[in-house]
């Protein structure tokens, strides 16, 4: 098999040479690292931790940026081996997101084209290929890490293995749970503007303007305006709002454009892009209708009332979040505040909006504040109640009170080992070409080792 690998990578090298050979740093298998992906790997390291305000920070070495990559081309070459499933549309979707965050990270797709010098269309071609091998990647890791668990006797010998002056220092956390409602605009606003979204349906259908230029314009989602309100969306997904699930998956022909719909964001109009398999993409262009100082003051008022009650002990605060909390987030959750790295219920006060920290200065574990008015990631206006659940007191890890933390360790450990035991196993089931002056990275020694 080897001998077979040897002939194949040596026909590849033969057949790039011409083109490659200065950049070409390693072969693996049929795939190769370049130059320049060590290189991009590493401005990249650069600038997640500039964009993070994080120094004092190790940059990583050429050779182990190296080895990374070249673990990565294993996981993609036994992906292929094993056959493991990932669609074109799965991959465009990606692309998508992808797009999405580097247009949203330079504040619109012409300054991004102009940074780039290179237009949407040439970069997402540039990105498909890597997106491609990062999800085959990944599918790989996740297949040799899913069977893995933790037992509650695995949590407890770790912990008591640690020494008691390295046990980790927790900072005072809090836990919050809170009761949303979105006050509905006045009747009239929302039938001027379902009106308007007619008006664009029309102009569209008849030829006066293109769909993009209504996007530009006038849609008011900040999550795909400014790439053209497209969204790819696929049929077990979950998420989605149900009227905007449904009516995207309704539409047959490229071009087509629903009628005005409503969904818990406001009012839409969407048209198909393409359509295939249980995957549809979509542009839409969203109208929130304006939300006046009179509907917000009816809620405030409603919102008055249920603490009134809670605070009386005629209902407890989870059971007016199931009753009347129109966010479907926390309906699930009990209305908790998650930690948005972690999900973790319990949050630092430094992990808090700086609103809510100055609504909950001064409240005890059972408190519920009054009314709060707030804007959601959205953009949305809603008003909120907030419940003090609890508060912890800074101290040493221990497992009464820190078990899970301590156990997703243990579990991202058992992973990690995995994942090295598996690449040890298998390094030698890949040709490896490595060229100067990489053959002496010392943690490359087990790769040459594997070739023997």
């Amino acid at each position: 098999m080897q001998g077979a690998a040897q002939n194949n990578s040596a026909s590849i090298l033969e057949n790039k040479q011409r083109v490659l050979a200065d950049k070409i740093v390693v072969f693996v298998g049929d795939k190769y690292v370049l130059y320049s992906d060590i290189q991009n790997y590493l401005a990249d390291f650069k600038r997640q931790a500039q964009a993070a305000n994080i120094e004092d920070i190790t940059i990583p070495d050429p050779c182990q940026v190296l080895e990374n990559l070249m673990i990565k081309k294993i996981f993609v070459l036994q992906a292929q081996r094993d056959s493991l499933p990932l669609s074109e549309d799965e991959v465009d979707a990606a692309l998508e997101n992808r797009i999405r965050s580097y247009i949203y990270q330079y504040g619109s797709k012409e300054v991004l084209e102009e940074v780039a010098n290179r237009s949407i269309f040439q970069i997402k071609e540039d990105f498909r290929e890597p997106i491609r091998e990062q999800k085959l990647s990944e599918l790989m890791q996740n297949k040799i890490i899913e069977v893995i668990k933790v037992t509650p006797v695995e949590v407890s010998d770790y912990y008591n293995k640690i020494n008691k002056d390295s046990l980790l220092v927790y900072e005072s956390e809090v836990e919050l749970n809170q009761l949303v409602v979105h006050p509905n605009a006045d009747p009239d606003v929302e039938s001027y503007v379902i009106k308007q979204l007619n008006d664009y349906k029309r102009q569209v259908e008849t030829g006066v303007k293109n769909f993009d230029y209504f996007v530009k314009q006038y849609s008011e989602d900040p999550g795909s305006r400014e790439n053209f309100g497209q969204y790819t969306l696929n049929r077990g997904d979950k998420n989605w709002d149900p009227n905007f699930f449904s009516a995207a998956f309704r539409l047959k022909t490229p071009g087509q454009v629903t009628p005005v719909i409503r969904s818990k964001f406001g009012f839409h109009i969407i048209q198909l892009v393409k359509k295939g398999g249980d995957e549809v993409v979509v542009k839409h262009v969203l109208r929130t209708p304006p939300i006046t100082e009179a509907e917000t003051k009816i809620i405030k008022n409603k919102l008055d009332s249920i603490r009134k009650e809670i605070i009386q002990k005629k209902m407890s605060f989870n059971e007016a979040v199931n009753k009347y909390s129109d966010d479907e987030n926390s309906k699930f959750t009990a209305g908790a505040i998650l930690d948005r790295n972690t999900g973790a219920s319990f949050i630092t006060i430094d992990a808090l909006d700086k609103d809510l920290v100055l609504a909950i200065k001064g409240l005890n574990p059972g408190d519920v504040t009054v009314p709060l008015e707030f804007t959601d990631e959205r953009g949305r206006k809603g008003l909120r109640l907030v419940y003090f659940k609890s508060r912890t007191t800074p101290h040493k890890e221990n497992l009464k009170d820190d078990y899970n933390k301590v156990a997703q360790r243990v579990l991202d450990l058992k992973k990690q080992v995995a994942i090295e035991n598996w690449i040890k196993n298998h390094i030698q089931d890949f040709y490896v070409l490595i060229v100067e002056p990489y053959k002496s990275c010392p943690q490359l020694a087990k790769w040459f080792q594997s070739q023997n």
